[in-house]
């Protein structure tokens, strides 16, 4: 980790400093640590998200980093067919490959930098699952997924499919170019993510040389956060202590500041950030495992329509047998 970098950043377009006469930075809120678990088939995953106020998160619901897990030839494990409804899945990958495929005709193979965004809207199913190939040796997998939600008017939108590559990332540097910033989506001080969302949001993954500090301009009526993947260091003004696997969540402003610590952890060499942040949508949320709506009625509905068979069926595997083969 990370899988997108550059040889020279010097070459980079570099990210201006905010006038501190004019620019207001965010206060650190809270800072919070994510605690472990299991997703789909057994993957480990750490719960992002947990323990904060849905108020502080809005637009985002739910985030879990993805390993990091060195997988043994046989290990590797994804999530099986399942819906969901009324909001986006964004899942990077920094180390592995993950292929996903959904009822929509949606799908593909994310591997090193690369990030599916997969609207699920009115409603579909879908699976993330390693290759084959990957089974069988095992290796690294590192990756992040994102629930977006969606604004009531938007729920129903149609599903797509989001494929974009690592490569595609606007890449950017602080002045002195002690950080690499890529921009996933929408816009760090005007320059833009390929990333289309339906809900306004920015998506970023910066690495913090040891000792340096990033200051972000940020949109002043989005939210923020600050996620570590890797790393120490600080944030805020009064330089919060925060590391791998905490969440630190900012007050109002339009800048928000992050440091690497001097001196990093031996199998880490910089601070790891993921920074993100959207309009809040300010809406009732009524959330049950794979549905997320604004009433409860509706999440009854979804589930209803799940059973019914209404929200897309699985695609017939190409070249299965299509007659009962028998054995001794």
């Amino acid at each position: 980790m990370p899988a997108v970098t550059v040889s020279d950043i010097t070459v980079l377009p570099r990210i201006h400093q905010p006038d501190p006469a004019v620019a207001t930075e965010r206060a650190v809120k809270s800072v919070t640590s994510a605690p472990s678990g299991f997703e789909g088939e057994g993957f480990p995953v750490r719960r992002a998200f947990a323990g904060v106020d849905l108020r502080d998160l809005d637009p985002f619901i739910h985030m879990d980093q993805m390993g990091e897990v060195d997988y043994a030839p046989g290990e590797p494990k994804g999530t099986p067919w399942h819906p969901h409804r009324g909001f986006e899945t964004v899942t990077y990958i920094l180390d592995g490959i993950m292929e996903h495929q959904d009822s929509n005709g949606g799908g593909g193979v994310i591997s090193n930098g690369d990030t599916q965004w997969m609207t699920a809207g009115s409603g579909l199913l879908h699976i993330e699952a390693p290759p084959e190939h990957l089974v069988v040796s095992g290796g690294l997998f590192h990756g992040i997924q994102l629930w977006v939600n969606l604004p009531k008017s938007l729920k129903w939108a149609a599903p797509r499919y989001q494929d974009i590559r690592g490569g595609d990332s606007a890449l950017l540097s602080t002045e002195d170019g002690g950080a690499l910033i890529r921009v996933i989506a929408g816009s760090v001080d005007g320059h833009d993510g390929p990333g289309s969302t339906h809900t306004p949001i920015t998506l970023v993954h910066a690495t913090v040389s040891p000792g340096a500090e990033l200051v972000l301009p940020w949109q002043p009526e989005y939210n923020a956060l600050v996620y570590v993947l890797a790393g120490q260091g600080t944030v805020g003004t009064d330089r919060r202590p925060i590391r791998k696997g905490q969440l630190a969540v900012f007050g109002h402003g339009d800048t928000l500041r992050t440091a690497a610590a001097a001196s990093q952890p031996q199998a880490e060499p910089n601070l790891e950030v993921l920074v993100l942040g959207g309009r809040p949508i300010r809406e009732s949320i009524a959330m049950a495992g794979p549905f997320v709506m604004n009433t409860r009625a509706e999440v009854i509905q979804a589930f209803e329509d799940f059973q019914a068979g209404r929200l897309g069926t699985i695609p017939a595997v190409h070249n299965a047998p299509t007659t009962l083969q028998e054995s001794d």
